[in-house]
Parts: C-alpha cells; structure tokens; sequence
C-alpha cells in the first residue's frame, strides 16, 4: 500500500481524534457531506419525476405524438385527415410504437339547469385503449365504443362534473354548432368521470363516440381527424419523430404531446435550471466546507507535518496523505446522505405525504424518480470535485518549515 493512503487511514481510523479538535471538525465536514447529497438526492429525483410525470400524463391521455391535417390548423375542430401518403400500417410497425387510436374532434356546449361548460368532445374508435385511460378515472368506467350505430355514453371531466352538478349515469345535453345551421343536440349519459390534473385537459375535453363527430361534421364513416400515436416509453417520441413525419404524407401534420401545450413545455423547463442551480450551490457549500476541513486539520497537524518532513517525506506525498484523510473523513457522510435521502424519496414515492396544488403544478402529489444512475453519480461527481478542490489548500503544507513545526504547540 503506498504511504499517503496507508498513513491517511492510520490517522483517519486514530483513537486520538476522538477527544480533541478534529472530533468537531469531521462532524461539522460530515455534516454538510450528507446535507449536500440529500438535497441533491431530492432536488434530482422530485424534478425528473415532476417532468416525466406530466409528459405520460399529457401523452397518456391525447397521444405522445399528434396526426391531424393541415386545415384543422390550431382548431380543435378536426378536418378530416387526408389519406394521401399517410401510411398507418408502417408507423405501427416501427419498433418503439406501442398502439395507434384514431379519433375525432369538435366543440360544443353542456348546459344544463344548473350551469353549462365549454367542451371539446374527443370522437374515439374501438381501437380506444380503455386500459391506458384508466389510471385517469375516478368514477365509472369508458364507452365501450363499437362504430356501429351510436353510443350515447361520455367520460366527462372531475371540474365539468362539479360544475354541472353531475355524476355516473346522470344524462346532460350537448349543444354543437356549425357554420350557417342550426344548433345540433345530443344527449349523452355521463358513463365515467375523469381527472388527470392538468387544467388545459379537465376544462375542456369530454370523451364520447366518434360517430357523434361524423355525423355532425358531415364526415364518412371510414373518415376520422386523427390519429394519437403511443410509445412504449415517452422518451421514445423524440426519437422517432422524424421517421413518424415521413409517413403521414404532406396535407398533414404531426404533432408531439408537449407541443399542444406550449406555456406547460416552458413551465418543465424551468426545472432543468432550478436543478443545476441547486446542485451548484450544494457544491459550493460541500467543496468550503471540506476546504475548511483540511485547513483546520493541518493547523491542528502541523507536528505531524514537520515529523513527516524531517523523516524525508515529500510535500507531494504530504498533501496527498491529508487530501485522502479528508476524502476518508467524506464517506460516512455520503453513505448517511444516501440513506436519509433515499429513505426520505421512497416514503414519498409510496406514500405521497407531500400536496401540490395541480392548477399550478399539474400534478395532485410530488413525483419522485429513482434513477440508480444519477444517485451514483451525484455521490461520485461530490467526492471527485471535492477532491480536486482540495489540491491547492493542500499547498499550505510546503509553507510549513519542518523546524519551525517540530516546535509548534
């Protein structure tokens, strides 16, 4: 073993330190290890958790990537998707698509004695995966839609709900209007209700048969306004966006969750930079800290220092032996981090003792996502910066005269 690890672990493991100088400062360097790497731990885990949390609930519910045609434009009233160079059995083959559900859109108005609420009613197919929508329903369950004929059953929003006073298997009029016609009225029977968070959605959307659109947009029976593609992972829409373009034809248009939602997309950006930030600021107070540390040990060391000298011991050697004696000092702080952090996440994760407001976070409770990778790295990038920031304090020590610290008291 060589010297400097071999003599920084003699003093590191010393019964001496237990009563003197050193016993305050390793606490105090432990200490701010530990504070550092839990605030890091959770500060990771609760942003990558908040924005992957609401991506899969905006692709879960309408798609992780959009097709629609070019004349619906930013309407919410779907022109009928153009069938020309769109080739739907290629993008199911592609590795990473996990399903592909077409639908419909159109506006209208619930009234009813009570109040009334603007809708966007969302047509869906018997290709509709009702197991996906699930994890979204609070009450009742999704229209079994066939195609053939008419389904009268909706699954309406939480807020539309209260706004309306409404709950399973109570019936609410519908009110569509087209250009130069009359007003068009439906009456649907609410089968379930919906919540999903996030405000642009429960507003507004209503699902219900995709024959009530065709009929009242005058469309085909083959005829629908778009498709909602879904990934087997939400990361996967980035990648093969390009290739999915290449296969819709040129009257229309793809679409990627978070792009419907512009002002939610600038919203979970904002927390790549609030989590740089913090990191950089735990940094900082970690990398003074053991600064101090090794300061202070090496004042309080200085006999120790001259002795190694006067026995031939280099500087180099010196400095290495105090850099690994704090590193060493380091340790049970990280493993202490590390496990109130991760204690402190999965009671989270579990548990979700933690609210939030969705209007403002668009999520009920704090998401929280465990990556074994990021922990090791946050605890690995704190021991090597720590270390690196350690070299020049170290230098401290060629100032030191071996004479003049034999002497020192």
């Amino acid at each position: 073993m060589k010297f400097p690890l071999y003599f920084s672990r003699k003093i590191a493991f010393s019964k001496d330190n237990k009563n003197n100088l050193s016993r305050v400062i390793i606490f105090i360097g432990r200490l701010s290890v530990a504070l550092g790497i839990i605030v890091s731990l959770i500060t990771v885990s609760t942003g990558f958790g908040s924005k992957k949390a609401i991506k899969e609930r905006l692709a879960d519910f309408s798609g992780h990537i959009t097709v629609r045609s070019t004349r619906s434009n930013s309407s919410y009233n779907t022109s009928v998707l153009d069938n020309q160079g769109l080739d739907v059995k290629k993008i199911r083959q592609i590795s990473d698509v996990e399903s592909v559900q077409k639908y419909a859109m159109i506006t209208g108005i619930m009234r009813n004695e009570h109040n009334f609420a603007g809708i966007i009613f969302k047509g869906i197919g018997k290709d509709f995966d009702s197991l996906r929508f699930k994890k979204f329903l609070i009450a009742g369950t999704t229209p079994q839609v066939t195609e053939k004929g008419y389904n009268n059953g909706v699954v309406i929003s939480e807020k539309t709900a209260r706004d309306l006073h409404l709950k399973v298997k109570d019936s609410i009029v519908t009110v569509f209007s087209k250009a130069d016609q009359q007003p068009i009225y439906r009456k649907f029977e609410v089968l379930g209700i919906y919540r999903t968070d996030i405000k642009m959605i429960d507003d507004q959307f209503v699902i219900g048969d995709i024959n009530h659109v065709r009929k009242i947009q005058d469309m085909k029976p083959d005829e629908i306004g778009g498709i909602d593609i879904f990934f087997k992972n939400v990361n996967d829409a980035d990648a093969d966006f390009p290739e999915i373009e290449k296969l819709i034809g040129y009257k229309n248009y793809a679409e990627k969750a978070t792009e419907k939602f512009p002002q939610i997309t600038d919203w979970i950006s904002i927390f790549d930079t609030n989590i740089a930030l913090i990191i950089i600021i735990m940094l900082i107070v970690v990398v003074i800290n053991i600064i101090m540390v090794l300061l202070i040990l090496i004042i309080e060391r200085t006999n120790s220092i001259g002795l190694l000298k006067t026995l031939g011991a280099s500087n180099g050697q010196i400095r290495a032996t105090f850099i690994n004696y704090t590193l060493i000092i380091m340790i049970p702080g990280l493993l202490y981090g590390n496990l109130i952090g991760l204690g402190l996440i999965l009671i989270q994760k579990f548990f979700g003792i933690i609210k939030l407001n969705p209007e403002n976070y668009y999520v009920s409770t704090v998401p929280v996502d465990l990556n074994p990778l990021v922990i090791i790295s946050i605890s690995l990038g704190i021991l090597i910066i720590s270390g690196l920031a350690l070299i020049i304090p170290s230098y401290l020590i060629s100032k030191i005269s071996p004479v003049k610290a034999i002497k020192y008291n």
